[in-house]
């Protein structure tokens, strides 16, 4: 393996050849192809919490369940009768056990039971008819937050069934969504350039914050064990770090001549998984040593969606190639 510095930056790239896995990890592609031959288009996955895996099909406007342990798949239907189509594109796992989706081909958020897999919609109210929802995490009290791109932020109660939206402000680009350990919600503007905080969960009041990086496109952001943001820089290929304790940022540029961060994802271990379309790859980043890790896809154009994952295992869906992905790690 080569080791290469990035330019002033202090970190690093463990350079492999093509195809290569590093030792202690092993990657695992599963076929989502729908039957027939029909694109699926799996993107966002969630841990379902059984050892399965949740993935949204946003082509055929479907909710999947993956089994990893056989490879089969329960594929749910999202569409509601007189819809003309679902286009999902968050999904997570409900303090309810439930998968929760940010329907976009319907502006809803819906809910996947996890026993009987009956849906559930709840659609935006009318003034939001074409949110371009995005995104969604559970505060502390059960509360359901989300983003919709076209400049929407809102939040759903599952237990009275309160809908309130809002403009966000700035205008278009609310993106990823997160909620940090000590329980802040904050979200990012791909369009707008921000980070902001959601500071009153009760009246919803919004704080922006400016990345030191202009014109960045913050794509997702997400939280580690100690409250700091990490987030993917999409026009300006770095990876970003906030930390609210103290007010600073640090940023690192992915290795590679083009590089756009699109995902990010936090392990338990508080290692920063990123995907980079132009490179075709997942990377990994150690910010105890700054050092870079890449899996490229062994298929063009994979497009690696929102990762998420559980302890030893990171998850992905390539939204190019109708596979999920998985890289076990610590092995």
């Amino acid at each position: 393996m080569k080791r290469r510095s990035l330019f002033g930056l202090g970190a690093a790239l463990v350079a492999l050849p093509a195809g290569a896995v590093p030792n202690g990890f092993r990657v695992t592609y599963f076929n989502a192809a729908a039957p027939g031959g029909g694109r699926v288009g799996s993107r966002d996955v969630t841990a379902a919490g059984d050892g399965t895996m949740w993935f949204c099909g946003q082509r055929n406007g479907t909710l999947n369940r993956l089994d990893p342990r056989d490879g089969s798949i329960r594929v749910v239907g999202l569409r509601v009768r007189g819809a003309e189509r679902a286009a999902p594109h968050g999904v997570v796992r409900g303090p309810d056990g439930a998968a929760w989706v940010t329907e976009g081909g319907q502006n809803a958020i819906a809910r996947v039971d996890p026993s009987d897999h009956r849906v559930q919609l709840w659609n935006l109210p009318e003034r939001f008819a074409n949110a371009n929802l995005n995104t969604g995490v559970f505060d502390d009290r059960g509360t359901y937050w989300f983003t919709g791109q076209n400049g929407v932020v809102g939040r759903f109660v599952p237990a009275t069934e309160r809908m309130d939206v809002w403009e966000a402000p700035r205008g278009p680009g609310a993106y990823g969504i997160t909620k940090t350990p000590q329980g802040g919600i904050w979200y990012v503007s791909l369009a707008g350039n921000h980070l902001a905080q959601i500071e009153d969960l009760e009246t919803a009041r919004i704080r922006i914050l400016e990345p030191p990086t202009p014109n960045q496109g913050a794509r997702r952001v997400w939280s580690d064990s100690q409250g700091r943001l990490w987030i993917s820089e999409w026009n300006s290929g770095n990876v970003s770090v906030h930390d609210p304790r103290d007010g600073s940022w640090r940023q690192w540029r992915l290795p590679g001549e083009r590089p756009r961060a699109y995902s990010v994802w936090v392990d338990p271990s508080d290692k920063v998984w990123l995907t980079d379309f132009p490179a075709n790859a997942i990377v990994r980043f150690d910010p105890a040593n700054e050092s870079f890790l890449s899996f490229p896809s062994d298929r063009p154009g994979a497009n690696v969606r929102q990762m998420d994952g559980i302890e030893g295992e990171a998850w992905g869906g390539e939204s190019g190639t109708d596979r999920i992905v998985r890289i076990q790690y610590g092995l």
